[in-house]
């Protein structure tokens, strides 16, 4: 049976189904999405669905609870129990004449209404006409679809004095949506609930969870979170798209010689490989485009991440429970004894995870993983600081890599100047203390780049890029480290070897016209 999570599982085997608790789902119903309820306790309906993930289902259980005004509580039962389950409707006179009339039928009659919402086109109408014609699932469904639609990485769902603020996260930057009335606020945020199998009833604290939705033939994840406001509770959605798993070296922006540099570092029999940068920075992504670069066939592979956002054919990918304590540095411990070859930690979060990846490099393991830092060169002194031996980081520490995103100028959007004088003083400045062997492999900075809005593309990018750094060890960098070297010492001798940095790298990027040059400093 399918891991459905925070799902309990329930055996149905051949309990006897009171015409009572029927009568909460017409037969068809329950036939068309599989399910069926079982018990009623404590004025709570119990359901059983063979596919709890199946999204257009839950919309039937919410429409159901809203007529009925029971909850419900849902448990993943086997095909052969619902087959078994279902026939107790044959002894139930007039079972379609359940309390909630027909489900998928009224359900479909919204979807009119629904559509007065994007116009059919995505167009937007007064959000009053929403709450009016609309069921509360039909709503939350629009605006999944329009979210996927616009290629948004998050949704945010928050309260306010006024109104309710539906926001996207397109490209890094947040944009409103909707902005429907607060009455719907409550009901909005309990079909969501439902959705992820989470406590209606608790309003005062944060709660987790996690759902899938199928969408133009694609099974969609979505991560959720709440977290009470002064308003009422907000809610954010991060999406994890399947499809966009697909990426390689070349596809997240780095150049060839960079591309280079971590094929040799991934080629190493064992070792550490570090990405560091903020939150949404694009560690996750940079990380699974180094995973596909590895031989899956010849190598055991195991992953330990939080969340697992994208499944990887030929690597064992484990979802850390800290809940249960099954935490970074418990789930490292036991990939130890699974034979592995190389081990992608998420996140190295505490001086215990950092200890065993150290240890786990030691012993012949490639470990690939990311660290909370500035940059690439605050990697050693966040390690000593994590309480890692200096002695330990020269004979483990491979590679590191600092990373921001940056917009992509689109290309009809794109204008070009001739660079000022003053800019251009700017940038001999910017890399006097480069040595000379290296500023000669410089391009000439001739035009800059900026992005203008046009009709196709209104802001004037669409999609991001990756802008790096790269710190490798070498045999002059190991004696350095024993010195428990200040980020400035790293970096002087860095320097000294060629080292450019993320915002040098974006200098790069914009007058080839990549980025604009606006974004240089916004790094």
């Amino acid at each position: 049976m399918d891991d459905y999570g925070d799902v309990p599982i329930k055996k149905l085997d051949d309990q006897k189904i009171a015409f009572e608790v029927l009568k909460y789902i017409p037969s068809e119903s329950a036939i068309y999405y599989q399910l069926v309820p079982f018990a009623v306790q404590d004025g709570v309906l119990e359901v059983g669905m063979v596919n709890p993930d199946d999204a257009e289902a839950r919309d039937a259980l919410q429409f159901i609870a809203s007529k009925t005004g029971a909850p419900f509580k849902i448990y993943l039962i086997s095909k052969k129990d619902f087959d078994v389950a279902i026939k107790s409707y044959e002894g139930l006179a007039g079972a379609n004449m359940g309390t909630t009339g027909n489900i998928q039928t009224e359900i479909q009659a919204a979807e009119s209404a629904v559509s007065k919402f994007t116009g059919g086109r995505g167009e937007k109408t007064p959000t009053a006409t929403i709450v009016e014609d609309a069921p509360v699932t039909k709503v939350v469904s629009v605006i999944i679809q329009n979210a996927l639609s616009g290629n948004a990485s998050d949704i945010h769902i928050e309260p306010t004095a006024e109104n309710l603020q539906v926001r996207f996260r397109v490209d890094g930057i947040l944009h409103t949506s909707l902005t429907p009335p607060m009455t719907v606020h409550e009901a909005i945020v309990a079909r969501i609930k439902i959705l992820c199998n989470l406590k209606l009833d608790e309003k005062r604290k944060p709660q987790d969870g996690r759902f899938s939705y199928e969408f133009e033939m694609r099974k969609v994840d979505f991560r959720v979170s709440t977290f009470p406001t002064v308003w009422g509770e907000k809610v954010v959605m991060r999406i994890l798209d399947p499809t966009k798993k697909d990426v390689n070296l070349k596809s997240i922006g780095l150049s060839e010689e960079q591309q280079q540099i971590i094929k040799e570092a991934l080629n190493k029999p064992y070792g550490l490989i570090l990405l560091t940068g903020p939150t949404g920075s694009g560690k996750t992504t940079t990380l699974y485009a180094m995973l596909n670069e590895l031989d899956k066939i010849k190598y055991n592979i195991v992953s330990l991440e939080d969340p697992v956002e994208y499944d990887i054919p030929g690597i064992s990918q484990s979802q850390v429970r800290p809940e249960i304590d099954y935490t970074f540095a418990n789930g490292l411990r036991s990939i130890l004894r699974q034979d592995p070859d190389i081990i992608m930690v998420g996140e190295m979060r505490d001086a215990e995870t950092a200890k065993l990846a150290i240890q786990a490099s030691l012993t012949g393991h490639l470990v690939l993983s990311t660290l909370h830092t500035n940059n690439c060169i605050g990697v050693v002194p966040r390690l000593i600081d994590m309480g890692i031996e200096p002695y330990l980081i020269p004979p483990t520490l491979i590679l590191s890599i600092g990373q921001r995103l940056a917009p992509i100028i689109c290309d009809d959007a794109k204008r070009s100047e001739p660079i000022e004088e003053s800019l251009k003083v700017m940038m001999d400045q910017e890399f006097a203390d480069l040595p000379e062997e290296f500023r000669a492999k410089l391009p000439s900075f001739d035009n800059v780049y900026h992005a203008e809005s046009t009709t196709t593309c209104p802001s004037g990018t669409k999609g991001r890029i990756g802008v790096f750094e790269f710190l490798s060890m070498d045999t002059d960098l190991e004696r350095l480290i024993l010195d428990r070297p200040g980020e400035n010492e790293i970096y002087k001798y860095a320097r000294s070897k060629g080292f450019i940095s993320m915002k040098e790298d974006a200098i790069l990027k914009s007058f080839q016209g990549v980025i604009s040059f606006e974004e240089v400093n916004k790094l």
